[in-house]
């Protein structure tokens, strides 16, 4: 087996008895590297395959993100389906709210056409005071302006870096 190569989920290693498989958790092995002294491959097959290595980490890595991304939308799934049910009841209250205050203004003494235009009044002022303050945050937001700016910064380093000549001291 080449030098430190990893062993796929479910694959048998050399030195483990047939029948029995890695342990289940784990999505790679390492496997010990060789002796270099019987190796007798040129460079570009020590770089191929490491190359081949650093794929199949990186597709390890990507498969292990998207194990946890499915957990974390799952969760977020469940999480806003409670808050819709949460938001709902919410509504529900707030109707019986509005009606108890307009039965309460009814019984204070004013007439009943009176009572619920105060209420729907007041309604309609605590939607205004929600989209003022909606617009104020909504106009505050930056845009990803200092991700943006770190992305250029990263960009025309790397530009910079490309185009130059052999770094001197006084450049770093």
């Amino acid at each position: 087996m080449p030098a430190a190569q990893c062993m796929p989920h479910g694959r048998l290693h050399r030195d483990q008895a047939p029948g029995r498989r890695r342990e289940e958790g784990a999505m790679a092995e390492a496997v010990p590297a060789r002796p270099a002294d019987g190796d007798h491959r040129s460079v570009g097959d020590l770089v191929s395959e490491a190359i081949k290595d650093l794929t199949q980490l990186v597709r390890y890595e990507a498969d292990l993100a998207k194990v946890e991304l499915r957990a974390d939308l799952r969760r977020l799934g469940l999480s806003g389906a409670l808050l819709a049910i949460g938001a709902f009841a919410g509504f529900l209250v707030l109707v019986m709210l509005c009606f108890a205050m307009a039965f309460g203004l009814v019984t204070a003494g004013l007439p009943e056409w009176a009572a619920f235009l105060i209420v729907a009044a007041a309604l309609v002022l605590f939607a205004a005071i929600c989209a003022g303050i909606i617009y104020l945050k909504v106009r505050r937001m930056t845009k990803l302006r200092k991700t943006r700016e770190s992305v250029q910064d990263s960009l025309a380093l790397l530009r910079r870096d490309e185009h130059a000549s052999p770094a001197t001291p006084a450049q770093r």
